[in-house]
């Protein structure tokens, strides 16, 4: 079986998912399609790159990913096509590719050179579709694009440490489906700039002084429901991918509030960790 993923803005209005699902199946024999999210905020490579990179490796090698966002064609945004552990990535040449493979190396990278045979207006549908079927098919990766060693490297999503290194300079890369915050600031940055130091967390007017290990470890269960701090507690921690999260427990976007609307803190701002 083949399998195919497909991370896009397109948002589910449009028939734009419908179209591009459609295509796969008439270009490849024996498919399965997961939709990793079409929710990606509009042209946010970032926050495609986070949600793809954290996806990517529950599927099983030799998986194809095709990735709709920010994929018109331009002389500035070439379309590749990329071999990276066991895994086929299909899009633009945007940054997505060099926050996926985070300072690793891809096994092949090419620029995709097929559109002079394609006469196309949606790169997803026309483009990586066939690029797809060409994989699926065992294709060389050679034979729909050139190879090359260089792409796009999108380094402004990394914190900043000052140079005596007691203060992490980090920002907000993604905000959930309830609303957590998680910021740029990994948990092997935190340990190797932090050494076990006290610290303290800013987020705007806010303050955090300590990190849990899950939502619940911030709920003191031995006092009864009734009388226990719960509803809006406030708690940072490092989530499943590795990422300082900033959350509230609970929380309902649509209704009390979450982390990003109580804490005032939206994509790109600021969140800075000084160590004593």
């Amino acid at each position: 079986m083949n399998i195919v993923t497909l991370t896009t803005d397109f948002g589910t209005k449009d028939y734009f998912v419908s179209a591009t699902q459609a295509a796969l199946f008439s270009e490849i024999i024996d498919l399965k399609i997961f939709d990793i999210s079409h929710q990606i905020s509009p042209y946010n490579v970032t926050e495609a790159a986070y949600i793809l990179k954290n996806a990517y490796k529950s599927f099983p090698k030799g998986t194809i990913h095709l990735v709709g966002v920010d994929s018109e064609l331009t002389p500035e945004n070439k379309h590749l096509a990329m071999l990276f552990d066991g895994h086929y990535f299909i899009g633009a040449d945007n940054g997505i590719f060099s926050l996926i493979i985070d300072g690793k190396k891809a096994d092949k990278i090419v620029n995709i050179n097929i559109h002079k045979n394609i006469v196309t207006s949606f790169p997803i549908l026309d483009v990586f579709v066939k690029v797809a079927g060409h994989i699926s098919r065992s294709g060389e990766l050679e034979i729909i694009g050139k190879k090359i060693r260089s792409i796009l490297q999108l380094t402004n999503v990394n914190p900043v440490i000052n140079n005596i290194e007691n203060k992490i300079l980090g920002s907000v890369i993604y905000i959930d489906n309830y609303g957590n915050v998680v910021t740029n600031i990994t948990e092997k940055i935190f340990n190797d700039i932090g050494k076990t130091r006290e610290f303290t967390i800013y987020a705007r007017t806010i303050e955090f002084k300590k990190i849990y290990n899950n939502y619940s470890e911030a709920i003191d269960f031995s006092i009864i429901k009734e009388k226990r701090e719960e509803d809006g507690k406030k708690i940072a921690l490092f989530n499943t991918a590795g990422h300082l999260e900033l959350a509230i427990y609970k929380s309902n976007p649509s209704t009390v509030g979450s982390a990003s609307s109580l804490f005032g803190l939206s994509y790109r701002d600021s969140v800075t960790i000084i160590f004593d």
